[in-house]
């Protein structure tokens, strides 16, 4: 299926009255099947800009256009207020747009929120009342709600905020499952830097100096206009890592494969070793997931630890 233009903003302003306006003549667009990332520092007025997308608060100049009938499915940071509602009574609110005066449900509508609560996992949680399940839970409620309302934009503001990593890492997945399997154009604003840079498909980067970089996130990092709004002390986004400085006169060169080699060189570098292919030291990753090193042989890495720091307070500086 062929990608559509499903939200564009042509030559916007936006802002509030009496004041500078927070970003000037912005064009951008999105497609369908386009899973979208609007960063930037706080307080740079990304929350009105999603609301502007949205049409919840008009542009001061130019237009906002949505390529479909309807409007876009919202799913903002405004608290439930009505926490005794059940989670499917919540879900029902998405079918509202299309149910009719006497605000009936249609066997279809049921199928409908069926397949929302289906969608996200949480058919179980149908009878919970809002206030008896967790923040991820009740996110993924709304997540269903918007998806009940079938429009091909989704716009979420923060929805990983305040939640576990376990559960930042379950909603970005489905909202890239909906994007990429099921055609749904998806913009969220996010603060989730890692997250975003490994699932986004394009990544929106709001400047103070009232402007929106665009693009792939590996071209974002490449061209340096993530470290230009983003000076991250000790982690370089370029390798995704958080940068350790050696503190041991000790060099290590690290052989062998698969996941265990990579967190073998995290820990070493962590505890602060100098990686060096060259050195003469030699620590070699078994295929069977342990360690080797001077005829030595572990199985757990709390001893490899151990053996390490005896060895390198009993060797010279030389080494």
């Amino acid at each position: 299926m062929a990608a559509t233009v499903v939200l564009q903003a042509d030559t916007v302003d936006l802002g509030y009255p009496r004041q500078l306006p927070l970003f000037e003549s912005l064009s951008l667009a999105m497609k369908s099947g386009d899973l979208v990332c609007l960063m930037g520092p706080n307080g740079v007025g990304k929350s009105t800009l999603i609301r502007t997308l949205a049409q919840l608060h008009p542009p001061s100049k130019g237009r906002i256009l949505w390529g479909f009938r309807g409007t876009p499915a919202l799913v903002l940071t405004d608290r439930v207020s009505a926490p005794h509602l059940s989670v499917r009574e919540l879900v029902t609110y998405g079918r509202y747009p299309h149910v009719d005066w006497h605000l009936r449900l249609r066997p279809e509508d049921e199928d409908i929120i069926n397949q929302s609560l289906d969608q996200v996992g949480i058919s179980d949680l149908s009878n919970k009342k809002l206030f008896e399940i967790s923040d991820g839970q009740l996110q993924l409620a709304m997540i269903a709600r918007a998806l009940a309302q079938q429009s091909p934009l989704i716009i979420l503001d923060e929805p990983t905020a305040h939640l576990d990593l376990n559960n930042r890492v379950k909603i970005m997945t489905l909202l890239k499952s909906l994007a990429h399997e099921r055609g749904k154009a998806i913009l969220l604003a996010s603060h989730e830097l890692d997250l975003a840079l490994q699932m986004a498909d394009v990544v929106w980067l709001a400047t103070p100096h009232g402007q929106v970089k665009t693009g792939m996130p590996e071209q974002l990092v490449l061209n340096g206009a993530f470290d230009e709004l983003f000076p991250l002390k000790g982690f370089n986004l370029k390798t995704g890592r958080v940068e350790h400085h050696p503190h041991r006169n000790l060099r290590i060169a690290v052989h062998g494969q698969s996941y265990t080699h990579l967190w073998t060189r995290s820990a070493l570098a962590r505890w602060g070793y100098q990686l060096d292919e060259d050195a003469p030291l030699t620590l070699l990753v078994t295929e069977q997931g342990g360690w080797a090193i001077n005829n030595e042989l572990f199985t757990d890495l709390t001893q490899l630890y151990q053996y390490l720091d005896q060895y390198a307070s009993s060797s010279s500086p030389a080494r």
